[in-house]
C-alpha cells in the first residue's frame, strides 16, 4: 500500500538568536551566538553562568486569544511559535471544519518549573500567602499542549513527549505517523523548553556545562551550554495541502527511534543506539546513505557525546562520512533540551529552503577523534535535498529525522 506523504506547510520558532523563522535563518547564516550571561535566574555559585536565554521575553506581546496570565514561560514560548507556524501555513484562524482532524504533539521537559521555583522561594521567604495553585499548575508536562488545544479548540489527538533531549524530534515523527495512518489531517508538532534553576543546577552538578560557551567537536570542549526556546511545525497530508493550495516548505520523509540501554546520562561509547537510529530513519524514508546531503548533528559539546556521534556517523556512512557536511546549531543557541530536536528541524527546513548549511561556531582547535567536515568556515551556500537531523538524549533515547525538499515526484532513494 502506498504510504501517505506528510509535508511541512508552516514553521515557527523563538530562541536565543531569533524570534521568528526569517530572523532565525538570517542569524544562522551569520553564525550568530546567543550564548551569554543569564538573567532569568541567579547563577551565583554555579560552574557556569552562561546559557542561550531568550532576551527581553514579553509574552504580553501575544494576541489576547493566545495570552494567558497563568501561562508558564514554556507555555508562552510554545504559543508564540505555534501562532507563527499557523500564520505561515495560512491556517490562522483555523477553519472550523479542520478542528476534528487537527492535533498536537509536543516535546517538553521543565515546563512550569521556573514559575514553581519562584513560588517556592516566596514561600521560604515567609510569604506563603503570595503562593497560589496557579504557580504550580504548569508543572504538568502536558501544560503547553493543553493551552494550545484549548485556545484553538482542537479536538484531534493531543500528546506530550518527555524523552529528554530527543522529545521535540520524537513528537515530529509521531505526528507524521498520525497523519500517515489517517488519524489526523493536520498536526502542530514541535517542542518547548524554558531555562530553569533546577535544570541548570543538575547539569552543573554533572560538570556537563562549559563555563563560557559550548564548543561542539573542539578538542578543548568542556560541555554544553543550556538554552531555551520553542520550535513548531505544521504537518499535513500532501493531498490536503495541495487541495487548499498551501505553500510547502519541505517533507518529513522518515524517522527512527532507538534506546542505548547503557547508562542514565552517558551514551553508548560505541554508538550502537545512534547507529540503529540513523539506519532506521533512512530505511523508513526509503533513502540510501549516499543521498544524505547534510547532517544536523546532536553536537552538544560534551566530550562523550561528540565522540560517540562522530563514531556513529562513520559506522553508518563509511568512507562517505568524510564528505558529508556536519554541523551543530547548538553552538549558537545552546542545548534547548526538550525543544532541541524541534528547533533543529526548523533550522534544517530553512537550510533546504534557502540553500545554506549552518556553521559550527567556536570550534577553534580540531579534535583528532572528531575529524569530519564540521562546517567551521561559516555558513556554506549549497543546494540541499535530504537532511538527517539527530537527537540523542539522556537515558539513551535516540531519534533521527529525515527531512527533505518537496517535489511532486517525491525524493528518489
Amino acid at each position: 500500500m502506498k504510504k501517505m506523504r506528510v509535508v511541512i506547510t508552516g514553521m515557527g520558532t523563538i530562541n536565543a538568536i531569533a524570534r521568528g523563522t526569517d530572523a532565525f535563518a538570517t542569524a544562522l547564516q551569520h553564525g550568530r551566538c546567543g550564548i551569554g550571561p543569564l538573567s532569568v535566574f541567579d547563577t551565583a555559585g554555579f560552574r557556569s553562568r552562561t546559557g542561550g536565554e531568550v532576551r527581553a521575553f514579553a509574552p504580553q506581546e501575544l494576541p489576547a486569544l493566545f495570552y494567558g496570565k497563568r501561562m508558564s514561560r514554556a507555555d508562552a514560548m510554545a504559543m508564540m511559535a505555534t501562532l507563527e507556524a499557523l500564520q505561515d501555513a495560512g491556517l490562522f484562524p483555523l477553519p472550523d471544519g479542520l478542528r476534528d482532524n487537527t492535533g498536537v504533539a509536543i516535546g517538553g521537559g521543565a515546563g512550569g518549573m521556573l514559575e514553581g521555583e519562584a513560588a517556592y522561594q516566596r514561600y521560604l521567604s515567609g510569604h506563603a500567602d503570595a503562593v497560589r495553585f496557579s504557580d504550580f499548575s504548569a508543572f504538568c508536562g502536558a501544560s503547553s499542549a493543553d493551552h494550545i488545544v484549548s485556545t484553538l479548540q482542537l479536538w484531534g489527538p493531543k500528546t506530550t513527549f518527555m524523552t529528554a533531549c530527543s522529545s521535540g524530534a520524537t513528537a515530529i515523527g509521531f505526528a507524521r505517523d498520525l497523519i500517515r495512518d489517517g488519524i489526523a489531517t493536520v498536526m502542530i508538532a514541535g517542542g518547548t523548553e524554558p531555562l530553569a534553576r533546577t535544570t541548570y543546577a543538575a547539569f552543573n552538578s554533572l560538570k556537563a556545562v562549559d563555563p563560557e560557551y559550548c564548543r561542539p567537536f573542539d578538542r578543548d570542549r568542556q560541555g554544553m551550554s543550556l538554552g531555551e526556546g520553542a520550535g513548531m511545525l505544521i504537518l499535513e497530508s500532501l493531498p490536503h495541502a495541495l487541495e487548499r493550495g498551501a505553500t510547502i516548505h519541505g517533507e518529513v520523509l522518515g524517522y527512527g527511534v532507538s534506546c542505548d540501554a547503557n547508562h542514565m546520562t552517558a551514551p553508548d561509547p560505541e554508538a550502537s543506539g545512534a547507529v540503529r537510529c540513523m539506519q532506521m530513519a533512512m530505511a523508513d524514508a526509503g533513502v540510501a546513505a549516499g543521498s544524505v546531503d547534510y547532517i544536523n548533528a546532536h553536537g552538544t559539546g560534551t566530550p562523550a557525546n561528540d565522540r560517540m556521534e562522530t563514531i556513529g556517523i562513520k559506522r553508518v556512512f563509511g568512507e562517505r562520512a568524510y564528505h558529508i557536511p556536519v554541523s551543530s546549531t547548538k553552538s549558537m543557541i545552546g542545548h534547548t533540551l526538550g525543544a532541541a530536536g524541534a528547533i533543529e528541524a526548523v533550522a534544517a527546513v530553512l537550510a533546504i529552503a534557502r540553500g545554506f548549511i549552518p556553521p559550527t561556531i567556536h570550534r577553534d582547535v580540531p579534535d583528532p577523534e572528531c575529524d569530519l567536515d564540521f562546517v567551521t568556515e561559516g555558513a556554506r551556500a549549497t543546494t540541499l535535498n535530504i537532511i538527517l537531523s539527530n537527537s540523542f538524549a539522556f537515558g539513551g533515547n535516540n531519534t533521527s529525522l529525515i527531512l527533505g525538499r518537496y517535489t511532486a515526484e517525491g525524493v528518489a532513494p
